[in-house]
């Protein structure tokens, strides 16, 4: 931890050492809810979104913040290792493989023209007593097993013995974004009519666990973060199976997965509280998990140490530097490309509007690691080969 600011009703522990004015904004209105437990926790990626700092960790006192876990609800990273070793043979077809993946898996906004297998889709609920899952259900059939925009990434890297790794990073597309709006918005319209001691323009409304909406919320939330897995999943095997198109004898190992946009009933400081992770994964003692950085720099296994602090917290990912529309207007193009080929990296900087996305644009991922050596220890180090992004 690097300090505390301790001038709101309970502490903000960082785990950073700066941070710009509107992330603070955020997270001094974080420390000032009511339901608020013990204290706030802020990772070292932290950096401004909505109501709630991306990087930031709510332990709340039975009441959920539906703009606390964000739009794109479960979103995370699955990693799996390969006992593929690289060679200049496979360094050459790496192309040929990246562009496969491209036809296989739709990125951006687009979709699969046809609905996938239900198979894929999440198991155990009731999808016909969920409002929004429900009247979603059949769009997401279409959505899963594509990658998105931002910063959602295919990746092949290789770790410090050679082996390949295949890395993904995704979440729960449109419907999480459609159950995420309807719960926020109904949580604004009944804090309207409590009289709800906190600030309108503060974007942090929420619904109480004594109420049903809470409930339900929880339960579609929950939904979205088992699609989001889903939907990781079902990229990950056509990236199976078009390495194994190359490499018939190509084996996998089991898939290291990890969310980073949720809430969860856990024990914290003695009491059962609901953790608010946003852009923020969970580190409790022994678990594995995974930190990216940007395309073009290094991302890692990690297991968590469990430290009570950050309620056994780590940062998802490098964090934003700048702003995309900053990034855009103010990084050279040339510069970004010429830095990214010289590394020898397949990349996905081809126009000025990729810059959002450029290794610039983000913080230095070394810095990241350093911040949070009492959260985190590195478990493997993975480098890039190619990346596909949306």
């Amino acid at each position: 931890m690097k300090k505390i600011i301790d001038t709101e009703r309970i502490p903000i522990k960082l785990w950073l050492d700066e941070m710009d004015d509107n992330t603070l904004y955020q997270v001094k209105n974080l420390a000032n809810l009511p339901f608020a437990f013990k204290h706030i926790a802020l990772m070292p990626d932290a950096h401004s979104g909505y109501g709630m700092p991306i990087g930031g960790v709510m332990a709340a006192d039975n009441v959920i913040v539906p703009n606390a876990v964000g739009v794109d609800i479960g979103c995370g990273i699955c990693a799996v290792k390969t006992d593929l070793k690289i060679k200049p043979n496979i360094q050459k077809r790496l192309k040929e493989i990246v562009g496969d993946i491209e036809k296989r898996v739709p990125v951006g906004f687009k979709h699969h023209k046809r609905a996938q297998d239900e198979g894929f889709m999440p198991e155990g609920y009731k999808v016909g007593s969920m409002e929004v899952v429900s009247s979603e259900y059949q769009s997401a059939l279409r959505q899963l097993g594509t990658l998105g925009g931002g910063n959602h990434f295919i990746e092949i890297q290789r770790d410090k013995e050679g082996f390949i790794w295949i890395m993904i990073h995704s979440g729960s597309r449109n419907i999480g974004k459609q159950v995420a709006d309807h719960y926020n918005k109904l949580a604004k319209k009944l804090n309207k009519q409590w009289n709800s001691s906190v600030p309108p323009n503060a974007d942090l409304a929420y619904l109480p666990f004594t109420t049903a909406e809470a409930h339900k919320y929880y339960q579609e939330m929950n939904y979205c973060i088992d699609f989001a897995l889903a939907n990781r999943k079902l990229m990950l095997t056509r990236v199976q199976e078009i390495l194994s198109d190359y490499f018939p004898n190509i084996k996998f190992g089991e898939m290291i997965n990890i969310a980073h946009n949720y809430a969860k009933w856990e024990k914290h400081f003695g009491k059962n509280v609901v953790v608010h992770r946003k852009g923020a994964t969970s580190a409790h003692k022994g678990e594995l998990g995974i930190i990216p950085g940007s395309q073009g720099t290094k991302s890692y296994i990690v297991e968590g140490l469990g430290n009570p602090e950050s309620f056994s917290s780590c940062s998802h990912g490098a964090g934003r530097l700048m702003g995309r529309n900053e990034a855009i207007r103010s990084l050279s193009l040339e510069h970004e490309i010429r830095k990214l080929d010289k590394k020898g990296i397949l990349h996905s900087i081809r126009t000025q509007r990729d810059l959002d996305e450029a290794p610039s644009a983000y913080k230095n991922i070394t810095q990241v690691m350093s911040d949070q050596e009492d959260l985190v220890k590195i478990a493997v180090e993975l480098s890039p080969l190619a990346v596909i992004k949306g």
